[in-house]
């Protein structure tokens, strides 16, 4: 197992999380990753997952999902839908990396809780990872709020992500405002139901520390 995923697994109570928990150590994982690569600019490159041992990367189309992941031979295969935008397959990378994360505990760390499922939890906490990963917290409110950079186009354009999920991550950081009408499909695949059950008021307690 390499270095880098047994820190970042290092980083997991081993016990059911709660939602907070979850939330807190899911980007502890996405900056902490981020630190041992050395990256500190966007767009974060997709080497950090893909250079990893014991790790290949597949694209393949047509496939019915974004990506999956399994255990084959001595390595972990993540298998990316080849057909959909790279921006989308970017996403999917994070998501499914998160998935290798957490496998060792995964039976345990996120049980059903508020009316999600266990494996709802997952994918919601996976998405998270992702939004973590690809736009840190501090590099978005730094280009939002120090730089003023606001227009949606070009702040997905610089972190290299798709404008729905650019949107996902401002609503999570309470940066703007929930819309009133979405494509909740296109909403979904971006990782809305995180933000759907993870309120701004949430995230920013966090940031106080408040529910650290």
């Amino acid at each position: 197992m390499s270095a880098v995923l047994r820190e970042l697994r290092d980083l997991m109570p081993l016990r059911p999380l709660t939602l907070v928990e979850a939330i807190v150590r899911a980007e502890l994982q996405g900056s902490r990753l981020l630190e041992l690569c050395d990256v500190t600019t966007p767009p974060v490159p997709e080497t950090i997952i893909t250079t990893l041992p014991k790790l290949r990367v597949d694209r393949l189309s047509p496939i019915p999902v974004s990506g999956s992941t399994h255990w084959a031979r001595g390595r972990w295969v993540i298998v990316l839908n080849g057909a959909e935008p790279p921006v989308r397959q970017r996403f999917s990378l994070a998501h499914e990396f998160k998935h290798v994360i957490d496998h060792p505990f995964v039976h345990f760390l996120y049980p059903d809780q508020l009316g999600m499922s266990a494996r709802d939890r997952r994918e919601q906490m996976a998405d998270y990872f992702a939004a973590c990963l690809l736009m840190p917290r501090a590099w978005v409110k730094r280009l939002y709020c120090d730089q003023s950079v606001q227009n949606l186009s070009s702040l997905a354009r610089h972190f290299g992500v798709s404008k729905m999920a650019m949107n996902i991550r401002l609503l999570q950081l309470g940066l703007v405002e929930p819309p009133q009408r979405c494509d909740r499909s296109e909403y979904h695949r971006e990782g809305g139901d995180s933000i759907v059950r993870t309120t701004a008021s949430l995230i920013s307690s966090l940031e106080t520390g408040a529910a650290a």
